[in-house]
């Protein structure tokens, strides 16, 4: 090879070494450190990919239970990989950039590579090679960046994750096991004597959904993580909530409270938007006619229990069924995705939906 063209193969690994650095600390900067919701290509690989590899265990499972005890290794799992994923791809795009500035061969540019980025030291600059120690000691800063950078990102995710589980646990003393809204009202009803006093409730689950349609885009791996009890899901929470409060709203014969108002649309954008990063398809302005995965049988029988159970009741069933329908629209299909995406337990009206369209893995 003559020198012109070593000297253009060696600008040309420089430029693919600086091109595959930069693109790696963007995409981590982006994933780890960004306060809101971004896509990144390389870590929606491995969410992809790891998670397709632990389905694969789960669909010859018989029982909930051994799934869901194979699905809660799937958040930690990422949480290990993407680390060596992005570590990896340091390694590998100072590795031509060594070579391009006379580090020696292919395996010694990786050597030296692997020895900065990870600051174990045994790989040293030899001669006077001013540029390929300036970029050793880049490689070496940019590793230990790096490292505490992902060493943050844990507590971040654990701390989040207790907030969110904290009101999920709280739920099922009001709603039950697994949460159901009729549950909740007729509980509300038998020891309270009424249902006009779920406006705290429905305040605090306003600020819970605000929280997860922060931490659940921009820390996505949360999206996963299960809950602590196989029963409970964040999701099938989530559902019951609203649909306590859509119930409240449409059905039960009180003043109409603005809270409970509230705490739907919080809770439908919430869904949404988390629905959104994963490329759920769902219509951004829904009618109050538009089909839902309820059917008018199961809203008559939710609504003989609760007439059964006390609870006050508006005489024209037939506007409670459209308006009820008119708020469920707005997050029904984001709602069931999202549970059959995180394989979420059983729930009424949330897990055990099915609509045609919806696919296990979005995007």
């Amino acid at each position: 090879m003559d020198t012109t063209s070593e000297l253009l193969l060696r600008i040309l690994a420089l430029v693919l070494g600086l091109l595959i650095v930069i693109y790696t600390i963007t995409s981590a900067l982006r994933t780890f450190v960004l306060p809101r919701p971004d896509n990144v290509w390389i870590s929606r690989q491995i969410f992809r990919y790891v998670y397709r590899f632990f389905l694969l265990f789960t669909h010859r499972s018989p029982s909930y239970e051994k799934r869901d005890r194979v699905l809660a290794f799937f958040g930690p799992t990422v949480l290990l990989i993407m680390p060596v994923v992005y570590l990896g791809l340091l390694i590998i795009g100072y590795t031509p950039i060594y070579w391009a500035l006379g580090a020696g061969t292919l395996y010694d540019s990786m050597l030296m590579s692997g020895s900065s980025l990870l600051t174990l030291g045994y790989a040293a600059v030899r001669g006077e090679n001013v540029p390929l120690l300036i970029v050793s000691f880049t490689d070496a800063a940019i590793g230990m960046i790096m490292v505490a950078l992902l060493i943050a990102y844990l507590p971040t995710i654990y701390s989040a994750f207790s907030q969110r589980e904290r009101l999920v646990s709280l739920l099922e003393v009001r709603a039950g096991s697994p949460p159901s809204a009729v549950t909740m009202l007729l509980r509300f009803q038998r020891n309270r004597g009424t249902t006009t006093d779920l406006a705290g409730l429905f305040a605090e689950w306003e600020g819970w959904f605000a929280e997860i349609e922060e931490n659940h885009t921009s820390l996505v791996v949360l999206v996963f993580f299960r809950s602590p009890q196989p029963e409970h899901s964040w999701i099938t929470a989530a559902g019951a909530v609203l649909d306590t409060a859509a119930l409240l709203d449409a059905v039960v014969d009180t003043p109409r409270d603005f809270q409970v108002v509230v705490c739907i649309r919080a809770g439908y954008i919430a869904l949404r938007r988390i629905a959104d990063f994963f490329n759920i398809s769902h219509n951004p302005n829904p009618q109050p006619d538009d089909i839902i995965s309820i059917s008018r049988a199961e809203f008559d029988e939710a609504v003989a229990e609760l007439a059964a159970g006390g609870v006050p009741l508006k005489a024209d069933l037939d506007q409670a069924w459209h308006d009820f329908r008119g708020w469920r629209v707005n997050y029904d299909r984001v709602l069931v995705a999202l549970a059959r995406l995180t394989a979420a337990p059983y729930a009424p009206w949330s897990s055990d939906r099915s609509m045609p369209g919806m696919e296990r893995i979005a995007g």
